[in-house]
C-alpha cells in the first residue's frame, strides 16, 4: 500500500469517525428513543466509499481505522483487539516478561508515550512524555491496538526492539534501539534539609507507587519527623504506575477524615472512598510537585490533596489517566477493553478528563542524560542522586515548592 494510499484510508477513516459522531449526537437530540437510528449514515458512508472512491479501497482498514478512530476519540486508553491479539492479550496477562518501561496512550492515531519508567531501558534512552511511537520494529502504530502495542514491547531479557519516534522539535522520525530489561523502580528518596532560620522540611521523592511503596512512604514520613521534620514535600513528578488503590492509601497517610475520589460510570454506580482516620500517618504541612509524566494513582492522591486544602500543589498538570477499564469480548472472539467507570476528585472532576492542575504553575526543566549519570533523562531521578541543597538549586521546582511552604 503506497503512502498516498495510507493518507486517504486514513482520511477516510476520520471522515467516518466524524459522521459515527455526529450521527450519535444528532440521533440522540432526534430520537431519544432510539439513539443509534443515525448510525445508517455510517453504512452508506462505507458503500460510497466502496463504490466511488478513485481506487478499490481496503474495507478491512477502513473499518478498523474508524472503530480505532472511534475509540480514541471517547478514551485514549481504548483498545481494540482481534480474536487472534485478544487471545495473545489473555494468554501473557499474568506472564512476567521484560520490558522497556514505557508507560502508553494513544496519540493522534499512534503511540503516545505518557512516561518512561526512571532507570529503564526507555528512560536511559532519553523517551519521555510527548514522544510519539511512530512504528514498533517496523510496524506502524497508527490503528494499532494500545494493549497489543504493550504486548509487542514485552519480551526476553537482553532482546532489542527497534522504535521510530516523532518529537515535537525533530522533523524527522528518529530510530531507538531498546534492549528489554526487568523492570526495577528507583529506590524511595528522603532527605531532611534545614535552611538558615528556618523550620527543617522533608522531602519524599518517588516515581513509583507500585506494590510496597506507599508503606515505605508511610515510614520514612514517620522518619523524618523524628529527624525534627516540620514540614513535608511529596515529589511525584514521572510517577505514572501503581494501582489505583495505593493512590487512595497515599493520599490517606495525609487525610484523617473526608472524601478521597469516587468512582462512577453509565453502568458503575458511584463508589466513594473515604479516608479512615487510623490510617493518617501525619498532619505536618505539605506541598505535592507533579508534572505531565504524573498520571494514574499519584493523580487520585495529587487530586485528593488538592481539593480538600491538605497540600499546596506545585509543578505541571498532570497527564490524566485515572480509570477503571476492563476487556468486553464481542460474538467473533474480538474485545474491546475501555474504561467503564472514571475517578472523579471530591470536587467532582473526572481526572482522565482534565488531569490535576496545581495551584502553583511552575515548568518543570528537563536534564538530558549523560554517559556519567544514566538516570539523568528526568530532574526528580538525577536529583534524588545529589545533596539537598545542590538538589534544590538545580531544581527550581522544588525551590519554589520550599519556598511555599517556608512561608
Amino acid at each position: 500500500m503506497n503512502r498516498r494510499f495510507q493518507y486517504s484510508v486514513v482520511a477516510g477513516s476520520t471522515c467516518v469517525v466524524a459522521l459515527l459522531l455526529f450521527g450519535a449526537v444528532h440521533g440522540r437530540s432526534a430520537s431519544t428513543d432510539n439513539p443509534y437510528s443515525n448510525l445508517g449514515v455510517y453504512s452508506e458512508v462505507l458503500s460510497k466509499i466502496k463504490l466511488d472512491y478513485v481506487e478499490e479501497p481496503d474495507m478491512k482498514a477502513v473499518t478498523l481505522g474508524a472503530i480505532n478512530g472511534l475509540l480514541e476519540s471517547i478514551d485514549p486508553y481504548a483498545s481494540y483487539l482481534n480474536a487472534d491479539q485478544y487471545k495473545q492479550y489473555l494468554k501473557s496477562k499474568d506472564t512476567k516478561k521484560a520490558d522497556v518501561g514505557l508507560v502508553l496512550s494513544k496519540r493522534f492515531g499512534y503511540m503516545g508515550v505518557v512516561d518512561a519508567i526512571p532507570g529503564s531501558p526507555a528512560g536511559k534512552a532519553g523517551l519521555g512524555t510527548g514522544d510519539v511511537i511512530e512504528s514498533i520494529s517496523n510496524v506502524s502504530t497508527r490503528d494499532m491496538p494500545l494493549a497489543f502495542a504493550e504486548l509487542l514491547l514485552q519480551g526476553d531479557a537482553g532482546s532489542t526492539i527497534e522504535l521510530s519516534i516523532l518529537r515535537a522539535r525533530k522533523s524527522d522520525p528518529q530510530k531507538v534501539t531498546l534492549t528489554r530489561a526487568a523492570l526495577v523502580y528507583p529506590p524511595l528518596s528522603a532527605k531532611l534539609t534545614t535552611d538558615q532560620g528556618a523550620e527543617p522540611i522533608g522531602v519524599i521523592q518517588t516515581s513509583t507507587l507500585a506494590a510496597g511503596r506507599v508503606k515505605e512512604i508511610a515510614a520514612k514520613v514517620s522518619e523524618l519527623e523524628k529527624q525534627g521534620a516540620k514540614k513535608l514535600v511529596l515529589d511525584l513528578r514521572h510517577c505514572a504506575t501503581g494501582a489505583d488503590e495505593d493512590g487512595i492509601a497515599l493520599a490517606n497517610l495525609f487525610l484523617d477524615k473526608g472524601l478521597i475520589a469516587y468512582t462512577q460510570g453509565q453502568k458503575s454506580p458511584r463508589q466513594d472512598f473515604q479516608a479512615t482516620a487510623g490510617k493518617a500517618v501525619t498532619k505536618l504541612p505539605l506541598a505535592v510537585i507533579v508534572n505531565r509524566g504524573t498520571a494514574g494513582a499519584a493523580e487520585i492522591a495529587a487530586a485528593a490533596l488538592l481539593d480538600s486544602k491538605r497540600a499546596e500543589l506545585v509543578g505541571e498538570r498532570t497527564y490524566g489517566d485515572a480509570a477503571i477499564r476492563k476487556p468486553i469480548t464481542l460474538e467473533d472472539g474480538s474485545a474491546v477493553i475501555l474504561s467503564v467507570a472514571k475517578y472523579y476528585s471530591p470536587s467532582g472532576k473526572a481526572i482522565q478528563d482534565t488531569g490535576v492542575t496545581p495551584g502553583t504553575l511552575q515548568a518543570d526543566a528537563e536534564a538530558a542524560p549523560t554517559d556519567d549519570d544514566e538516570e539523568s533523562d528526568n530532574p526528580a531521578s538525577a536529583a534524588a542522586k545529589t545533596s539537598l541543597p545542590e538538589r534544590m538549586s538545580a531544581d527550581p521546582v522544588l525551590m519554589r515548592a520550599y519556598e511555599i511552604l517556608k512561608k
